[in-house]
């Protein structure tokens, strides 16, 4: 649909409304991700150091070794958190060369709707980085359960 000049004049009320929520729902989902590698981190180290406590006391041998592979899981899981592909941004350069000779209401739709883009390509990234994080977290679980009876069971 095509729009006159009066009547994308008309609606640039609408279209800066519509460019802000789309930019700061992509500073929400930015800091979403943050959080998730955060999050990755702590288990990447709790895994770490709950592995080589086991690995320094007596334990049960085949509990023990299954508490292991929870833990590598665990491990794995959480390093390919970081290895999902990278946030996505608008580039500046980019944006300059565009937009810079487009009236305000057109630049103000092109925006939105990179925006619309970026977000839904990030949104994948994201989904992608909870499942890898969620694993991270049930193994991690699955190998402190092992462990406590691994260490609790007379060997």
């Amino acid at each position: 649909m095509t729009m006159t000049p009066a009547e994308l004049a008309a609606q640039e009320p609408t279209l800066e409304l519509l460019n802000n929520e789309a930019a700061s729902r992509l500073a929400r989902q930015s800091d979403s991700l943050a959080k998730i590698d955060t999050k990755a981190v702590f288990l990447i180290g709790f895994a770490a150091t709950a592995a080589q406590f086991l690995a320094t006391h007596k334990h049960h041998d085949l509990l023990a070794y299954c508490a292991f592979a929870a833990y590598a899981v665990s491990l794995l899981a959480g390093v390919q958190t970081f290895w999902v592909a990278e946030y996505k941004d608008l580039e500046p350069r980019p944006l300059v060369v565009n937009y810079a000779r487009l009236t305000k209401e057109l630049a103000l739709i092109r925006l939105a709707s990179s925006r619309a883009s970026l977000f839904e390509e990030n949104q994948r990234r994201h989904q992608k980085r909870a499942r890898c994080w969620t694993a991270s977290l049930w193994s991690l679980i699955v190998g402190l359960g092992l462990s406590t009876v691994a260490l609790l069971l007379p060997t």
